[in-house]
Parts: C-alpha cells; structure tokens; sequence
C-alpha cells in the first residue's frame, strides 16, 4: 500500500510543486490537499493519512497549531514542518508542537521521498508499540536483551558527556557484563577523549562499509577500554557526520541490544528523528541539569517536549553538579513538574582532573563524592 499525505499550505502553486516533486513516487499518494491549519485538522480527522505536510505560517490557524491539535487528536497521523523559515526557534517550536521532521523550502523531489519514507516508517513502530503489538521473528533469532540508557539535554555544558562516560565505566566496573558507549553526537563527540582513546575508527568508518551489518563487523569497530568497556566513536571532524543516518542507527542498536547488556548513548543536544528514535527504544532517557536558570529553562522544554513524544515514564532527572548556588531543587521541581530523580555532588575538582587525564573518576577517584553519585544513579536505576 502507498503512504498516504495531505499536503497543507496555503499557496496554491506550492501545493502543486510539491504534488510535480511526488509525482513519480510509486509508493506515495497525496489524497488530500489544505489551504489552512482548520482544514488540515479537518482533512487529518477524516482521510486519516500517513503523513501531512506542514507549512508554518498559514492564515486562521497556523501549521505549529494545527500539528499539536492533530498530534493530540490523530497520533498515528506523523507531521513533517515545510517551510522557508530555517532558524531554529522555529525548528523548537515545531518539534515542541509533536512534528517529526522539518523540511526548509525548496527541497529536492529526493529530500521530499527520504523525509516521507523515513518519517512513515518511524511512525509505523510506535503506531505498533501504542496498541503493544508485537513483531513477531523467527525462533533462531537471538532475543535482544540490553538495555539502552540515553544521556540527552539541549543545554551545553550541563556535564552530559561525562557523566555517560562515568556511569557506562561504572556499570562496566560493577556488574560485570558487557557494555558499550555509543557517542551519538556526530559533530562534537568527546567521550573518546574523556577515555583517554585514540579513536582510529569511528562510526562513519563502520557505515561506510559495503557489507550487510551484523556483529562481527561491527566488532572490529569497537574501541575497547582497559576496564573492559566498549566504545563506538563519534567521527573525529564534524562533516562526516552526515554519512550516518536514521536507519544505521537503527541497526546499530539492534546489533547492540543483541549482544550487550547495556548500552549507553551520549545524544547530541538537539533534536532530530535519529535522536527520538533512539530516546523511545531506551530504558531510561537521563535528562541532566545545573541550577542556573539558562539550565532549568532548556530542561523544561525538553520534559514537556519528551511529554508529548509519551516518552515521560522513561525520563529520569538527574541534577548535576548539585551545591549551595542557584535554585534550591526543590523550586527546579515545582518549575518542572516532577521530582529530581538522582543528584550529582559537584566536585569540579576531581572531574576536572578526570577528564584532562583522560581518566574516569569512578575509576582514578571511586571514593570521591562524584563518584559515589554516580554509583547510586546506577544503583537508583536498577543497573548494579
């Protein structure tokens, strides 16, 4: 069957451009057309399509309100934002709204076909996981059985990367089983060095084979620790990021969960639909933050945001660098809405040291009041 879409603007030749753009597209069919956010609401509750193509500034009712209204009242229906307007409040605002992708005006015939296809196929998984259908797979298939726990926040500096470091070396230390760190942020990865490795592959290296992945390809990828972690490398220079996309990762995970007993991923700091693909197929999401207002802001729109994605059960707040300056926790959870899960002791000292070494402090400092945070995070979360 053809994925079905609705196109929404209010530009008549627009609508017509992008219907030339799909024309060709065997797989996909536009059943319906909208000239403003009530008709695409409408349209959304009565042709039921698989994806809906959202322009932003539209008269009566604008795209980033009629894609919440249709979120709400049409989950199974995915939206992808199209627009001339690149900057990213934007982009929060539309992702915030429920949109899965934003396509900026123009756009190529095959931007159009990838982004439809991609968005479809992510929305069909959680279509299946909403009335918990499960796929069915053959009985010679390994059962995937690690557990993914997923470093995010849209702040920078919060201290994201080296507390996934430290929490992946402790479960690595503690419970004896295989771990891996997946550095997921493509263009600014640093987990490598925080490990004090020399990061000779990465995986761009990985996707940039011709085989069919599976384990003992990837393997040769891993950069092993002398703990005995794992780690698959973000791509030392930022323009190789692109090579990577939704559905490597997807395989990559897969592999992973097969053959690991917990996975922890550094996310970068925004959104895409890489990065909520691999936020609903975790155990837990971590959501770190400071007490300083710029912290307390972001992590409020990205709970809110989780929230709408019915990611909240997962997310875990985490309090970094918790001490006697800025707002009192007990006000971050009355700003936030929830209780702060687990709380790391400030102690830039010996993470500052840790991490010009190369050196995990729960290795070089297991007796340090970090440290022991981070070993009951670990506890907290059922991991040890």
């Amino acid at each position: 069957m053809a994925i079905t879409v609705v196109i929404a603007d209010d530009i008549p030749t627009t609508r017509d451009d992008i219907k030339r753009l799909l024309y060709f597209e065997e797989d996909i069919e536009v059943i319906g057309e909208a000239a403003d956010g009530y008709e695409a609401v409408a349209l959304a509750e009565e042709l039921k399509p698989d994806v809906i193509l959202m322009d932003i500034n539209m008269p009566r009712m604008d795209g980033i309100e009629a894609t919440e209204r249709i979120t709400t009242n049409n989950p199974q229906t995915a939206i992808v934002i199209i627009s001339i307007q690149g900057e990213n409040e934007y982009l929060k605002k539309a992702m915030a709204a429920g949109a899965r992708e934003y396509l900026i005006k123009p756009f190529t015939a095959k931007e159009l076909s990838e982004t439809i296809r991609r968005v479809y196929e992510s929305q069909q998984k959680r279509n299946m996981a909403w009335i918990g259908t499960k796929i069915e797979k053959p009985d010679n298939l390994p059962q995937k059985r690690g557990k993914i726990i997923s470093f995010f926040s849209t702040k920078g500096g919060v201290g994201k990367t080296v507390v996934a470091v430290n929490l992946a070396m402790q479960l690595s230390k503690d419970v004896q089983k295989k771990v891996v760190l997946l550095d997921l942020d493509l263009s600014a990865g640093d987990a490598a060095l925080m490990l004090n490795i020399a990061p000779i592959t990465s995986i761009v290296d990985l996707v940039k084979e011709q085989e069919e992945l599976s384990y003992d390809l990837l393997e040769v990828f891993l950069l092993p620790h002398v703990s005995g972690l794992k780690l698959l490398a973000a791509p030392e220079r930022p323009e190789f990021s692109e090579y990577v996309t939704s559905k490597h990762v997807e395989e990559i995970l897969r592999i992973l969960k097969d053959n690991f007993d917990y996975i922890v991923v550094d996310l970068p700091a925004y959104y895409s639909d890489t990065n909520i693909s691999v936020l609903e197929d975790s155990e837990y999401i971590i959501l770190l933050l400071n007490q300083d207002i710029t912290s307390l802001k972001r992590a409020k729109i990205d709970f809110e945001i989780l929230k709408k994605l019915n990611l909240e059960q997962k997310v875990k707040v985490v309090l970094n660098k918790k001490g006697n300056d800025g707002f009192k926790p007990e006000d971050i959870e009355k700003v936030l809405g929830t209780k702060i899960f687990s709380y790391l002791i400030e102690d830039e000292r010996t993470v500052v040291s840790s991490v010009n070494k190369g050196n995990p402090f729960v290795l070089s400092a297991p007796k340090s009041k970090i440290a022991l945070s981070i070993a009951e995070l670990s506890e907290k979360l059922g991991l040890r």
